[in-house]
């Protein structure tokens, strides 16, 4: 490539290429921290019964939304995270797997920060739906709804 006064340009091409590679790499590092249960203390758990009021069926993660009493009667409003509908399809669930008025018995993990009203199950026998064991997010099977 030839400048106006005849020299040969400099190319920054290169450059350009590896500013584009860091930009991505540090975009993509907050994105695969987010997977995991790195917010939640695996460690402590606790029984949600209660009745469903929503199940939200959608990526990155499902959500069932469950009205339940807690130890001193007041009702609290929970938000319980699971899986993508991918994996939860493969593990048995499905986005007719829970309607308003079911009755769930969930076992969840809480979050570190200690926010009340929020859990994510997961793990064996996590899922009682309406007095029958449901498939547990960690691979049993079993039917969905129809």
């Amino acid at each position: 490539m030839q400048a106006e006064n005849g020299e040969e340009a400099v190319t920054h091409k290169p450059m350009a290429i590896v500013f584009g590679v860091v930009g991505l790499l540090l975009v993509s590092i907050p994105l695969f921290a987010h997977h995991g249960n790195a917010a939640y203390a695996t460690a402590a758990k606790t029984t949600v019964k209660g009745t469903v009021t929503e199940w939200y069926w959608a990526n990155p993660h499902c959500f069932l939304k469950v009205d339940a009493k807690d130890d001193s009667g007041n009702l609290q409003h929970w938000v319980i995270e699971a899986g993508n509908p991918p994996d939860m399809t493969r593990q048995g669930w499905a986005k007719n797997s829970f309607k308003p008025g079911d009755e769930v018995i969930l076992n969840v993990m809480l979050p570190k920060n200690g926010v009340p009203g929020i859990g994510r199950v997961g793990g064996q026998n996590s899922v009682v739906l309406n007095g029958h064991p449901f498939p547990a997010v960690s691979g049993a099977g079993g039917e969905s709804r129809q």
